[in-house]
């Protein structure tokens, strides 16, 4: 089953993000749907997650949701070349610990990185990876 990464469709960064996840992950393990999709909405429902406001990457797996770096770190874990050592340098770090700098960066990832305003298209290329 693959894993599905639900991402904030305005934010530049996580857009980058969604890219450098597809160039890295050759197997094509990951599927992506923007949080505000009808998809996205649908997962977070399911999951009894916040629905307006989108301030980490959640990553459905297994019936399971994991956000902040827990999501990060195991999406990681599937890429190719050295990404999986992340998770293993830094999964054994208490959470509160991790995720104090990935909150950092949501807090202001809109003001370093920019924002669109309506979600990305993907191209024909990656579409069939989109829910």
């Amino acid at each position: 089953m693959q894993d599905v990464v639900l991402f904030d469709g305005v934010c530049n960064f996580c857009n980058a993000s969604v890219q450098f996840i597809i160039k890295h992950d050759p197997k094509g393990h990951f599927r992506f749907t923007p949080l505000q999709s009808e998809a996205g909405q649908a997962i977070l429902k399911q999951l009894g997650m916040n629905t307006m406001e989108f301030d980490s990457v959640v990553l459905y797996s297994a019936g399971r949701a994991h956000t902040n770096t827990g999501a990060a770190l195991r999406i990681a874990r599937r890429l190719s070349g050295g990404w999986p050592l992340m998770y293993y340098l830094f999964f054994p770090v208490p959470y509160f610990i991790r995720d104090l700098v990935y909150k950092l960066i949501s807090k202001y990832r809109y003001r370093w990185f920019g924002r669109r305003e309506s979600c990305m298209m993907p191209s024909p290329e990656i579409r069939a990876r989109f829910l």
